[in-house]
C-alpha cells in the first residue's frame, strides 16, 4: 500500500483548490481545518475503527456514523464531499493525514506555519508569547501559530518544532550529548 503522505496529498490539494475556487478566505480554511482535524479524530476512534471494517456497511452508513460522532449534522460542503470520497475510495486511514497536510498548505499559502513547542511542564500565554516573539526573529516572514503540549520525558526545557527544522532546547537533549561525549 502506497504511503498514507503520497494518498492524502492530492485530497489536502483539491481541498485547498476547492476553497480558492470558491473565493473563499482564511477564516473558511481554519473552519474547515477545524473540521478535518474533527473528522480525523473520530475517525481513529477505537470504536468507530472496528465498526468500519465490517463489510455489512455501506459508505453511507459509514459516512452516517463519522457524522454522528462528530455531533454534527451538517458538515461545510467541502469537507462533506471529502468525506464521501474518502469513505467511496476506501482511504479513511488517510484522513488524519490530509488534515495534517491540508493545514500546512494552507497556512503555506497564508504565510503562517505552526510551532509546534514540547514542554516538559505547563507554560503560561506569557511564556508561550515570549517564545513564539523569539521564534519569530529566527523564522522572519512567518506568522508563528503555537501549538503547546506537555512532553515531561524532556525532562525541563523546550522542542520546538517548525516545518522541518526542530529546535531543542531540551535537557533530555542535553543529557544525551553528554553521554554520547563521555562514552566516545
Amino acid at each position: 500500500m502506497a504511503e498514507l503522505s503520497t494518498i492524502a496529498r492530492p485530497y489536502a490539494h483539491a481541498m485547498l483548490l476547492a476553497l480558492q475556487d470558491a473565493n473563499k478566505g482564511p477564516e473558511e480554511a481554519a473552519d474547515l481545518a477545524a473540521v478535518l482535524d474533527g473528522i480525523a479524530q473520530v475517525v481513529t476512534t477505537p470504536e468507530l475503527v472496528s465498526v468500519i471494517g465490517d463489510p455489512k456497511l455501506s459508505s453511507e452508513q459509514i459516512y452516517d456514523l463519522i457524522i454522528a460522532g462528530l455531533g454534527q449534522t451538517k458538515l461545510p460542503e467541502e469537507a462533506a464531499n471529502l468525506l464521501k470520497v474518502v469513505v467511496e475510495n476506501g482511504r479513511l486511514e488517510a484522513v488524519p493525514e490530509i488534515a495534517r497536510q491540508f493545514r500546512e498548505l494552507k497556512n503555506q499559502s497564508e504565510g503562517v506555519a505552526d510551532a509546534y513547542i514540547e514542554s516538559a511542564m505547563p507554560m503560561t500565554q506569557a511564556e508561550v508569547d515570549d517564545l513564539v516573539a523569539g521564534l519569530g526573529k529566527r523564522f522572519p516572514g512567518l506568522k508563528l501559530t503555537p501549538v503547546v503540549t506537555i512532553n515531561e520525558a524532556l525532562i525541563g526545557g523546550v522542542r520546538v518544532r517548525v516545518g522541518d527544522r526542530v529546535l531543542d532546547g531540551s535537557i533530555q537533549t542535553r543529557l544525551a550529548q553528554m553521554q554520547e561525549a563521555l562514552t566516545a
